[in-house]
């Protein structure tokens, strides 16, 4: 009878140890590191008009974005390292080489947005040597195609932009549309249209803030 209540009390006091145990135990909860955003209509130096020459004429100046802080950076911060990307028309810059004093570069990656998990250790990222450029301009060539017959541009299918950033973090990103509203004209609109409603870039980003090439 002793060693039965011996026992009993031994399987007690065990039992009372492993709910202490539990209740004292730190639940680790897994910093996110990577979000993708949504941006729309971001302005990348629009046609102002039509000159004498039947010619359009724009202002001629890029539209800096920091994609670590999803945001418009001010032309007057162009010198420093705030802005990770910045767009003019067709062309697309990164903050390094002879556009920007920080470490930024960029390749194109042919394949899906969802599929690009990991950068490849044997990555090259290129750096802006004008008059070429990380983010390769020209149809065809880069991120977009120019159609002469409807004069509309369409961002190339399966082509992501992998961003090394102006701290030297990393990003991927997909254009989706090149037109304001986030759709592609139709043939039949207008020349007006076609050149008013340009140049307003619609893309989603995933940003890795640890600076791991893990998405």
């Amino acid at each position: 009878m002793k060693k039965q209540f011996l026992k009993i009390t031994f399987v007690l006091v065990a039992a009372i140890q492993i709910v202490a145990c539990s209740k004292s135990e730190t639940i680790t909860v897994p910093v996110v590191t990577v979000s993708t955003k949504v941006v729309k209509d971001l302005i990348a130096d629009t046609v102002l008009g039509i000159a004498s020459n039947g010619m359009p004429y724009s202002a001629g100046k890029y539209t800096f974005y920091s994609l670590e802080n999803n945001a418009i950076v001010p032309s007057i911060d162009s010198a420093s390292a705030k802005w990770d990307l910045a767009f003019m028309s067709t062309r697309i810059i990164t903050n390094g080489g002879t556009s920007g004093p920080a470490l930024g570069g960029a390749f194109i990656y042919t394949g899906l947005f969802d599929d690009l998990k990991t950068i490849s250790a044997d990555s090259i990222f290129k750096t802006d040597n004008a008059p070429t450029y990380a983010v390769t301009t020209g149809s065809g060539k880069g991120w977009y195609t120019y159609d002469q017959l409807t004069s509309l541009i369409n961002p190339l299918a399966g082509r992501v932009l992998v961003i090394r950033t102006a701290s030297g973090k990393y990003a991927k990103l997909e254009i989706t549309s090149y037109y304001k509203g986030g759709v592609t004209l139709p043939v039949s609109a207008s020349d007006v249209e076609k050149l008013t409603k340009q140049r307003y870039y619609n893309f989603r980003y995933t940003y890795q803030s640890n600076g791991s090439k893990v998405f």
